[in-house]
Parts: C-alpha cells; structure tokens; sequence
C-alpha cells in the first residue's frame, strides 16, 4: 500500500545539475526539490541526483540523503577515504545541518526543541510516525525567523518561517517533527493537512547549510544554499 496512489515522478530537469562547490575529494550540490536522491526500485525511479553526478563524475559516492520533496545541499564523496570520512563525521554528529521550512500557523515560542521517538509507519510506507515504545531517539531544534499572518482571516493561511536543526538524521525526522508540534510543513505531500498542502506546490523545506571538516585537510568548511522558496 503507498501513502502516494496518484504519484507521478516527473524529476526536474533545469538545472539538470547544480553543483556549488568540487576539489578532488568532494562535490557538494544543491539538489532541486523533486529528484530522488538515489535510485528507485522501479525503472522510471533511476533518474536521481547520484545517477546525474556519476555521469560528469563517475567516482562520486552518496555519503547522506535528502527526501525527494526537500530541496538543498548534499555532499559526495570522490574517492574512498573522503567518503569513509565525511560518514565517520555524520556517524559521530560532527557534521552540522541547518534547514528552512515554512510552516502552517503561527508557532508561539520563539525557539524550542522536539524530542520524540520515530519509527516507519510501516502499513502506510514510506511515513513515520512518533512511537514512544519502540521508536529511535530524535532530536530537532527550531527557531522562529518570521511569520506572515493572514489578511484573509476565512482562509486563515498563516505560515512561520522556521529555521531546524536536527541533531539526529532519522528518516522524514523534521516533517513528522512539525506535524507533532501542531504546524505542518507547507506542500507536505505525505504529512500536511489539505489546507496546509494547499498553500504550496511544493514541500517548503530547504537544506541551506551545511558544516563538516575536510575530509583530507581535515579543516572546517561550510556551505550555504539560497531559501528558493523565502
């Protein structure tokens, strides 16, 4: 049973790649929302970020993942010793992610912390849902950036503009996160209510920086990707 019946995957095709940063160990890209990180099972899944790099750069290796609907940076790695350490990094939490997503409503405190186990949802694939018996440990911290308040009080479209730091990397983690604070990511295909899906074409989440030490000179980089939809 699929959680998306009517799903057609129709990946984006300008830019078909857009990669930000590459030195001899790493490509760092800015993945556009609507292109599955890797491949699928199925035969018109195969076209995915990982497929496009390895054409231009066939040594490229996914080290982390992006769900299909949320924009924004991903690292690769160009040989073996940079891809067993940036996942040494993200096994270790040394890496440091920081993600925008609208949300629906207006979320009262300024800043705040979620803490509430995940599980898959197993009947309704791919969703997750909170499970506090045999659900794994997951941590967001957000914070308010700004939040548009309706002029139309009948629809009531207000939106936060929030800024998540996960300190886990549990699978759908921010948006079933959201959803259990009461705000639903926008254009959230899988999680959002109808009023909440909506208000935008697309899942209004963006991966816009990332932080780790080289995986060769072992110093502190970071990167950013511009909000597409702030």
């Amino acid at each position: 049973m699929s959680a998306n019946p009517d799903f057609i995957y129709l990946p984006p095709m300008s830019p078909y790649l857009d990669i930000i940063y590459q030195d001899d160990d790493i490509v760092v890209l800015n993945k556009a929302s609507g292109i599955l990180s890797v491949p699928g099972r199925l035969p018109e899944h195969q076209d995915c970020l990982q497929n496009r790099v390895q054409r231009v750069l066939p040594s490229a290796t996914i080290v982390h993942r992006l769900d299909m609907a949320t924009s924004g940076l991903i690292i690769m790695a160009l040989n073996k010793p940079a891809h067993v350490a940036i996942s040494r990094q993200f096994e270790q939490r040394k890496t440091q992610k920081s993600y925008l997503a609208r949300v629906f409503g207006l979320v009262e405190q300024a800043e705040g912390s979620v803490n509430l186990p995940l599980i898959c949802d197993w009947p309704n694939r791919p969703k997750q849902k909170v499970d506090h018996e045999n659900g794994k440990q997951s941590l967001t911290h957000y914070r308010v950036l700004t939040q548009n308040e309706a002029v139309n009080t009948v629809n009531n479209d207000n939106s936060t503009l929030l800024e998540l730091t996960p300190v886990t990397g549990r699978s759908h983690q921010l948006r079933v996160h959201m959803l259990a604070l009461g705000h639903p990511i926008l254009g959230d295909r899988l999680y959002a209510h109808s009023q909440a899906l909506a208000m935008s074409n697309r899942l209004q989440l963006h991966a816009f920086k990332l932080s780790l030490f080289h995986p060769k000179t072992e110093q502190a980089i970071s990167f950013t990707a511009p909000c597409p939809f702030n």
